[in-house]
């Protein structure tokens, strides 16, 4: 791992744009750590899908989500914002994710107003508690971290069923609440996201995601609505879904990978990306 980068919290005080890969696994976040990002984002629908095997419909726990969060900032340096969900329950339950996540060494964790199960913020029956019960959590989640640089990011999901303005009331009541950034996701225009930008002076939080609600723009389009971060959290996924959809393929059609040779990276390059120069370095010093 490389030295510790400036944090997000920092990032957002400088004027700085944060944009953030979604990682799934360590095998994805190695990769990201490497690529120079400013921040990385541990999605949700990617955990449940790797680790578990099913959609991200509440199946993952707290234990699952935080264990995961904390294996990927043990092995990267890049700084880490988290999914948790709807906080895994009731207040008590969102101080114990807080303070847990902050422990395991996140940054920022996001939070969102959904009923549970909660589902992915892309797809059909999206529904929401009511406002009170999420400034509540909002307000406790803010008191129980031990840093005021762990960000709180405050997601509602009104936007669907309930229209933009309900949408954009709730994210004023979770930044009254002491939320730091505020996420209203799936806005369905870009004439929306505008008016996001406009209506908080708190920095806005996009979600990017092929094939979504909302529209995909660039970093710097996005920026320049007035974003201040912005994740695709299934572009890694997606693109090692595809990429092992091609090879498997190919392996099953022809029985040796020879189609797909120049499409597989490097395993010198995996070795390298893994650590295992330091394992070899551990044995020239200490091996027989």
């Amino acid at each position: 791992m490389s030295e510790q980068k400036k944090s997000i919290a920092q990032c957002l005080r400088d004027g700085e744009f944060v944009l953030a890969p979604g990682i799934f696994d360590l095998i994805s976040a190695r990769m990201a750590d490497s690529m120079g990002f400013k921040a990385i984002y541990m999605t949700g629908y990617g955990i449940a899908a790797s680790y578990l095997g099913r959609p991200d419909a509440g199946y993952a726990t707290y234990t699952d989500m935080v264990g995961r969060a904390g294996q990927v900032a043990e092995r990267t340096s890049t700084p880490l914002i988290a999914d948790a969900d709807t906080g895994f329950g009731g207040p008590l339950n969102v101080q114990h994710a807080v303070r847990g996540y902050e422990k395991a060494g996140v940054q920022a964790i996001q939070i969102e107003d959904q009923q549970f199960p909660k589902k992915c913020g892309h797809t059909p029956g999206r529904l929401v508690v009511p406002l009170e019960d999420m400034v509540t959590k909002i307000r406790v989640a803010a008191d129980a971290r031990s840093s005021k640089d762990f960000l709180i990011i405050a997601r509602t999901d009104s936007r669907t069923t309930l229209g933009l303005d309900e949408a954009l009331r709730r994210g004023e009541a979770f930044a009254k609440a002491g939320a730091d950034v505020i996420f209203i996701e799936s806005p369905e225009t870009v004439e929306e996201m505008q008016a996001i930008c406009r209506n908080f002076d708190k920095p806005c939080f996009a979600n990017m995601v092929e094939g979504g609600r909302t529209p995909l723009l660039s970093a710097a389009d996005l920026q320049a609505l007035g974003f201040a971060i912005a994740i695709f959290p299934g572009t890694g996924f997606l693109a090692a879904a595809q990429a092992l959809h091609d090879a498997y393929g190919a392996l099953k059609t022809d029985g040796i990978s020879t189609a797909v040779a120049d499409r597989l990276y490097p395993f010198e390059g995996m070795n390298k990306l893994m650590g295992f120069e330091e394992v070899w370095q551990f044995d020239e010093t200490y091996g027989d």
